[in-house]
C-alpha cells in the first residue's frame, strides 16, 4: 500500500473472521439459526462499510468438524461478500481451525498496516482435539494478540472456560441460549467491523481495540432452549 503510484490509500484492510462450529451438534435448528444469523446480517455490514473511508472491509470463513476447512479461499471484500449455508456432522477439530486461522495472521499474508482483525467463534461444544498449543500459537502472533476476539457459546454444552482461552477476556464469550439469542449475539458481532475501523484504532503494536462491555447482548430466556 505504501509503494502505490499517487501515494498511500486513504483507508486500511480490516480482515473480519467467521469461525463455524459444524460438528454434529450443530445439527439441525442451531445450524439453521447460525446460517440465518449471519446471511441477515451481511446487508448491514455492507451499509456500514461503503460509509466508512477508513478502512475497507474483506470477509472470512472458516468452518471445523472432523478438520477445518476455509470456506472462502481468499479474502473476499464485503460488498461481494455472500454467506455459504453451512450443514453440520463429524466432530470437533477446533486446533485444526486455530491451525488455519494462525496460518492467515502471519505477516505476510496480513499486512503490517492492516486495522485489528476481528475473530468470531462460534461453536455449541468443546474440542476433541488436542487444541491447546494450536492455540498458543494463534495467541502469540502479532495480529493474534491484537485482534479482536469474541466466542459465542451456542447452547449449553460449550466449554466456557476454554472459549475464554481464545476471547482472553471472559466478559467477551457470549451464551446464546436458543435461536433468537444467536441472531442477536451475531449481530452485535458483526457491528465490531465498526468500531475497529474507527479512527482511533492503531496498526500492530498500538493499544488495544477498547470494547464498551455494557453494549454487549445478554442471553434471555425467550424461545426454546438449546
Amino acid at each position: 500500500m505504501k509503494n502505490l503510484p499517487g501515494g498511500e490509500l486513504a483507508y486500511r484492510p480490516l480482515y473480519f473472521f467467521w469461525i463455524a462450529d459444524c460438528s454434529g451438534s450443530m445439527t439441525g435448528e442451531k445450524i439453521a439459526s447460525l446460517n440465518y444469523a449471519i446471511k441477515s446480517i451481511i446487508p448491514s455490514m455492507q451499509k456500514a462499510a461503503e460509509n466508512n473511508p477508513n478502512a475497507k472491509l474483506f470477509i472470512r470463513a472458516l468452518k471445523f468438524s472432523s478438520g477445518a476447512q476455509w470456506i472462502t479461499s481468499d479474502p473476499v471484500e464485503i460488498n461481494n461478500y455472500d454467506w455459504e449455508d453451512l450443514s453440520a456432522n463429524g466432530v470437533t477439530d477446533m486446533g485444526k481451525a486455530f491451525d488455519l486461522l494462525a496460518d492467515q495472521l502471519k505477516m505476510p499474508p496480513m499486512p503490517e498496516r492492516a486495522l485489528p482483525p476481528v475473530l468470531v467463534l462460534l461453536s455449541d461444544g468443546q474440542p476433541t482435539d488436542d487444541y491447546k498449543d494450536s492455540l498458543a500459537n494463534l495467541l502469540s502472533l502479532p495480529w493474534g494478540k491484537k485482534a479482536v476476539k469474541v466466542a459465542v457459546s451456542i447452547g449449553d454444552d460449550a466449554l466456557l472456560d476454554m472459549l475464554s482461552e481464545f476471547t482472553q477476556n471472559k466478559e467477551l464469550v457470549l451464551n446464546a441460549k436458543n435461536s433468537n439469542d444467536l441472531v442477536t449475539m451475531i449481530k452485535w458481532a458483526s457491528t465490531l467491523a465498526q468500531l475497529v475501523s474507527s479512527p482511533k484504532s492503531s496498526p500492530v503494536g498500538g493499544n488495544q481495540v477498547v470494547i464498551d462491555t455494557n453494549s454487549i447482548p445478554k442471553s434471555s430466556d425467550d424461545g426454546e432452549i438449546w
